[in-house]
């Protein structure tokens, strides 16, 4: 699974001219399941999103997290994250997972954030949605978690 984490402000997701989701200071992510992950990588995601330090301390550096600040996370699902792009001026969408497992991937990522994090908002999976965020540095994060495979994953 990848993720895009983006230190903000405020983050919001508009479908059909309604807001469905805002948060203030905290991450907006974006979120894209890969041929392969099950809910194993979306739970290692989870984890290392909520974990990750990338809010200053008393002294400026990026040693918080989004739990050690109490901040709102936004997850948003984006499946062209999976875009392969070497290769022509048209990217191919073939290393995304399958829309149906896609979809039961964010909805699970999203119901364990919910039961794991105060904060939690989200876009909606496969609807025409209009982001909007202030990024606070700029700051901004990929993160991936590849699906196990074999010895030495």
């Amino acid at each position: 699974m990848i993720a895009l984490l983006q230190r903000v402000t405020h983050a919001s997701v508009v479908v059909d001219g309604t807001t469905i989701g805002a948060i203030n200071r905290g991450l907006m992510v974006l979120v894209c399941a890969e041929r392969g992950d099950t809910e194993r990588e979306a739970d290692a995601l989870l984890k290392k999103l909520l974990s990750y330090r990338v809010f200053p301390d008393a002294v400026g550096k990026m040693n918080l997290s989004v739990a050690d600040i109490g901040g709102g996370v936004l997850l948003v699902p984006q499946f062209t994250l999976a875009a392969d792009t070497r290769s022509g001026t048209r990217p191919s969408f073939t290393p995304a997972a399958a829309p149906d497992v896609a979809r039961g991937l964010f909805a699970s990522l999203a119901d364990q954030a919910r039961t794991q994090h105060a904060d939690v908002a989200t876009g909606q999976f496969g609807a025409d949605m209009q982001v909007s965020l202030t990024n606070d540095g700029p700051v901004t994060f990929w993160l991936q978690v590849k699906p196990q495979s074999g010895a030495g994953a």
